[in-house]
């Protein structure tokens, strides 16, 4: 891993406010998470705006808990949480959103942002960036799938 982030991007057949209003409910993550990692929230979900604070329950080999607050945040077009665990001794990594209109849907720009991690240096040298990529890419994937399916020609 050459810098601190890997961006993916996928035209999703959607406008943004839809795309938006489900990367803004932390409810809904488990349905187009591509990882297999997210469960869901540990508490019922309000829409998330700048400043929101979420709790995640997670699972990779082991079940955990993640916080999570929301530190960029621009109605239908940006969105990006800090994850940290273990009362905030681990993590730090950025997952951000952007929205951009094109001609037949948005452009989705999805970036893993560890430039503040606690863990930047094992991050970088280990395994994690590569999977971490695939998994950003299903993810994209399965937000597609699940925008486009209940709207096949990508109207509101």
């Amino acid at each position: 891993m050459s810098t601190d982030t890997i961006t993916v991007q996928r035209t999703i057949l959607a406008p943004p406010e839809r795309i938006f209003a489900l990367l803004s409910d932390a409810s809904r993550h488990s349905e187009f998470d591509g990882s297999g990692t997210v469960r869901g929230t540990r508490e019922s979900s309000q829409p998330l705006r700048h400043g929101s604070r979420f709790g995640m329950a997670m699972h990779m080999g082991v079940g955990y808990r993640t916080t999570n607050e929301v530190v960029e945040f621009e109605q239908d077009k940006r969105i990006a949480w800090r994850t940290t665990g273990f009362k905030g001794l681990i993590g730090g990594r950025v997952w951000r959103y952007e929205l951009e209109p094109v001609g037949g849907g948005t452009l989705v720009t999805e970036t893993w942002d560890i430039s503040r991690d606690r863990q930047r240096f094992f991050l970088a040298h280990s395994k994690m960036p590569a999977a971490t990529k695939v998994a950003m890419r299903r993810t994209l994937d399965r937000l597609a799938a699940q925008l486009e399916e209940q709207s096949p020609a990508g109207n509101a």
